[in-house]
C-alpha cells in the first residue's frame, strides 16, 4: 500500500484527488449514517436540524463546505500540496452532502426515503467510479499514452489528439443519448466500449429511441425484449446494494418485486417525436403565413 500510495499517486500528484476520495467517501457514510440514526428515532442521537418550522438539509452544508474549499483552493492552489489536499478533503466532505440529497435537487421535493431517492444513490456511485478512475491514472485520452501522442507538439500531433478527443465526445454523447449512461461514463476511460454501445439498441425509454425508433415498431419491441433480459438481474443487484448502504425507503416491496415494478416503469417505449423531422406544423385557423403587416 505505502507503495501504491508513493508510486501511483504521490508521484503522480494526484494527493490531492485521493483526499477528495476519502473526504467523500467519509462524508457519505456518516451522514448516511446520521439519517438512519434519525429514521430509527434513536434517542442519544440528535434529530433533524431546524429553523423554526424549516427542516435544514444537509445538502445545505455541503454548499456551504463547497463554496469555502472551493475558493481556498483557487486562492491556496500554490501554497503546497499538503493545502491544497486538506482543502480536497473538505470539498470531497461537502460534495458527499449535495449528492447525497441529488433526488431533492432533481425532483425539487423531499423523496429521500422514497423510491426516488435511490436517484442520489446512483449519483453518489457515478462520483465514486469516475473518481476512482482518475485516481488510478485512467483519463480519457489515455490510449494516446501507449506512443506518447498526447505529449506531442508539432501541428500533426495536435490535429490528431484533437480528432481522437472529438470523436471520443461524440461517441459518448451518442451512447448516453441512448440511455447507457454508464457505458457512456466508462467508455470515455476505455474507448472500445463506446463503441460497443454506439452499435448496440438503444434504451426503449432514451431520446435516441424516440427519434429513431418510434416509426419502427419491431426494432423498438426488440429493444423492450433485451432491456427486460438484461436489467433484471442489474436492477435487483443495484437494489440490493442500495439498500444495503444507503436503508431501505419506505413503503417499497421485496427486493424481487420492486425490480419488476422499476422494469415495469422505466423499460416503455418512448414517446413519439411531436412533430416528426420533414413534416410540417399543423396549420392554425385564422393564422396567415405571410410576414409583415397585410
Amino acid at each position: 500500500m505505502r507503495r501504491w500510495l508513493d508510486e501511483t499517486v504521490v508521484a503522480h500528484g494526484r494527493l490531492p484527488l485521493l483526499c477528495f476520495l476519502l473526504g467523500f467517501i467519509v462524508g457519505f457514510l456518516l451522514i448516511r449514517l446520521s439519517v438512519r440514526l434519525i429514521r430509527k428515532r434513536v434517542r442519544w442521537w440528535p434529530g433533524n436540524l431546524r429553523a423554526g418550522d424549516v427542516h435544514i438539509h444537509h445538502m445545505v452544508f455541503g454548499v456551504v463546505l463547497v463554496l469555502l474549499s472551493g475558493i481556498g483552493l483557487v486562492t491556496l492552489y500554490n501554497d503546497g500540496v499538503g493545502t491544497v489536499s486538506a482543502l480536497a478533503s473538505v470539498f470531497g466532505l461537502g460534495a458527499a452532502l449535495v449528492l447525497d440529497e441529488f433526488a431533492l435537487i432533481y425532483y425539487l421535493r423531499d423523496v429521500y426515503w422514497e423510491e426516488q431517492g435511490r436517484t442520489s444513490v446512483d449519483a453518489v456511485f457515478v462520483a465514486l467510479a469516475v473518481t476512482g478512475l482518475l485516481l488510478l491514472g485512467f483519463h480519457p485520452l489515455w490510449l494516446l499514452d501507449v506512443g506518447d501522442i498526447r505529449h506531442d507538439r508539432s501541428p500533426t500531433g495536435r490535429t490528431f489528439l484533437s480528432l481522437f478527443a472529438l470523436v471520443n465526445l461524440l461517441l459518448a454523447a451518442i451512447v448516453i443519448v441512448k440511455g447507457k449512461i454508464w457505458t457512456g461514463l466508462f467508455g470515455m476511460f476505455f474507448l472500445p466500449l463506446l463503441f460497443v454501445g454506439a452499435l448496440r439498441l438503444s434504451r426503449p425509454g432514451a431520446p435516441w429511441a424516440r427519434w429513431r425508433y418510434a416509426a419502427r415498431p419491431r426494432l423498438m419491441q426488440r429493444a423492450i425484449r433485451r432491456e427486460r433480459r438484461y436489467r433484471r438481474p442489474v436492477i435487483r443487484a443495484k437494489i440490493f446494494v442500495q439498500d444495503l448502504i444507503a436503508g431501505k425507503p419506505d413503503a417499497v416491496a421485496h427486493m424481487r418485486v420492486a425490480a419488476e415494478e422499476e422494469l415495469a416503469r422505466t423499460v416503455v417505449p418512448a414517446p413519439a417525436p411531436p412533430h416528426p423531422i420533414g413534416q410540417s406544423l399543423p396549420r392554425i385557423p385564422g393564422h396567415s403565413r405571410r410576414t409583415g403587416a397585410d
